[in-house]
């Protein structure tokens, strides 16, 4: 057709087509005509009304829905079809999950990698020194399994079982092992209690029991029984020596005892002797009839009088002296005795800071709990953490983590009251005993030595390091409130962690 018709040509064009073809005279049949004249099609239109009301009836209950809901509210207010197919095409897709690919072909594998091989022969040979020799037949499986896994043909079939019947009969002996160690454990500890209830009256025999027996409670570690050994056996050598000295002192004793017993009867025969003479010669007095006949007798008496007073006066000389010398060997047992508690006490403190240990706090608290309740004062403890101990040892070695725990021993016996007592409850944490102190007033003090720790920089190969820590505090409370007291001070001081740390909370 001619482009240059006007529209009421066209327009008269296309009602004639609609009588020719007896179309219905609707719209869409007048606008597809009236193209089909004109030779140009427009634009169809947009349905912008119907689009907004099914987005109006579209659930929008969801983050993901309300997101495309308004995406698709702005696709209908461009009118952009495209835009409309992307966020129509993701709310049909939302909330289902992705179609799982499938896995690609594996390949067929019969022998057992190298590598894999190799570490599995090597994990065998570091598990049997942990069995023991007990049982025979699991060291021959790991030959077995072993000079298998080392030969260039590994079938998988076979690998898997060789360590099936490996792993099958390991697991029995892992368990006999762990029996056999659990029961000569528990064995050691019966012996630790009954020399314990034995030795109540020897205080030093009786507290190194009590040493072994919170070194021989699980959880073990190397490093804590490698610390008790070190520490037992410096005091071991101490007791003997000192029990040396014991005995060689009550042997003087018993000389000294012996000698005098000797002296006395010495003493009681002179006696005796001195009283026959006497009686002898007051007899001859009394049948002498001459004056002659007595003077010899005089003589006599006095010859034997001298002889008496000077076997009394060495024999009070020699008395003396052993009384000199039993008091001196009774002081020297004493003295040693005293050494012997002080090795004893020693059993009672932890052996890298010198604080007191588990032990040593147990009867601590316990002496100043009956001490605060018969005198009616308070009594609080303080539970504090080092912080950052962790990165210390790891960036700086354990050896340096050790000297920072001393260095906080040592500032805190400085700072602290002389009847405030330390102990080392474990690793990093330390439990400080505050007699006749209320709560506020532990607070205050445990403040004031974070205070003076960040005055005293610990020094680490020319590094300064400040040495923090987290604390709580808690009020002693009925006989029995120990161990409540350090659990409450244990949750204050987890809550001055989470706060940030080098904290004082009350619990």
């Amino acid at each position: 057709m001619d482009s240059a018709k006007s529209p009421s040509e066209v327009a008269r064009e296309t009602l004639k087509l609609l009588a020719a073809r007896r179309l219905s005279p609707t719209p869409d049949n007048y606008q597809a005509l009236y193209e089909e004249v004109s030779g140009v099609r427009t634009a169809p239109n947009f349905p912008t009304a119907q689009l907004r009301h099914i987005l109006h009836v579209m659930p929008g209950q969801t983050p993901g829905q309300k997101r495309l809901l308004g995406q698709l509210e702005n696709a209908v207010a461009q009118q952009d079809w495209s835009m409309l197919k992307n966020v129509l095409v993701g709310y049909a897709n939302l909330g289902l999950s992705p179609v799982a690919t499938p896995p690609p072909a594996s390949v067929s594998i019969t022998q057992l990698p190298t590598t894999l091989a190799q570490n599995l022969a090597r994990l065998v040979s570091n598990t049997l020194p942990a069995l023991g020799e007990d049982d025979p037949r699991v060291h021959e499986l790991a030959a077995q399994l072993c000079a298998f896994l080392r030969e260039p043909e590994r079938p998988i079939a076979t690998a898997e079982l060789m360590l099936s019947d490996f792993s099958y009969r390991l697991s029995f002996a892992a368990e006999d092992q762990a029996a056999i160690r659990q029961g000569l454990l528990g064995l050691l500890r019966l012996v630790f209690e009954n020399i314990a209830a034995l030795s109540i009256d020897e205080p030093w025999l009786h507290g190194q029991a009590e040493a072994l027996l919170a070194a021989s409670t699980p959880p073990l570690t190397l490093r804590r029984l490698d610390d008790v050994h070190k520490r037992l056996k410096d005091v071991i050598f101490k007791q003997s020596e000192a029990k040396d000295r014991t005995v060689q002192a009550q042997t003087q004793m018993r000389e000294l005892l012996a000698t005098f017993i000797e002296r006395l009867a010495q003493m009681d025969e002179s006696s005796s002797t001195y009283n026959e003479t006497m009686e002898r010669c007051a007899e001859r007095i009394g049948r002498a009839t001459q004056l002659q006949d007595i003077m010899p007798l005089l003589e006599e008496v006095m010859a034997a009088t001298r002889a008496m007073a000077l076997n009394s006066r060495v024999t009070r000389s020699e008395l003396q002296d052993l009384r000199e010398r039993t008091e001196a060997t009774h002081a020297e047992i004493t003295q040693l005795r005293r050494d012997l508690d002080h090795a004893s006490a020693q059993a009672r403190h932890d052996p890298l800071t010198g604080a007191l240990n588990r032990k040593g706090l147990d009867e601590a608290m316990e002496r100043e709990i009956a001490r605060a309740f018969r005198l009616d004062t308070p009594l609080c403890v303080a539970l504090l953490d080092v912080d950052n101990f962790k990165a210390i040892n790891d960036r700086l070695g354990h050896a340096a983590g050790d000297e920072a725990l001393m260095h906080l021993v040592r500032v805190t016996r400085e700072v602290m009251r002389p009847q405030d007592q330390l102990a080392r409850h474990g690793g990093e944490e330390f439990v400080l005993i505050l007699p006749n102190t209320q709560l506020a007033d532990g607070v205050k003090a445990m403040e004031r030595l974070q205070r003076e720790l960040t005055k005293r920089y610990f020094l680490k190969e020319q590094e300064r390091l400040l040495i923090t820590f987290s604390a709580g505090v808690a009020q002693v409370e009925g006989k029995n409130g120990s161990a409540d007291a350090i659990r409450r001070a244990d949750e204050g001081m987890y809550l001055a962690k989470r706060s940030g740390k080098n904290r004082v909370v009350a619990a």
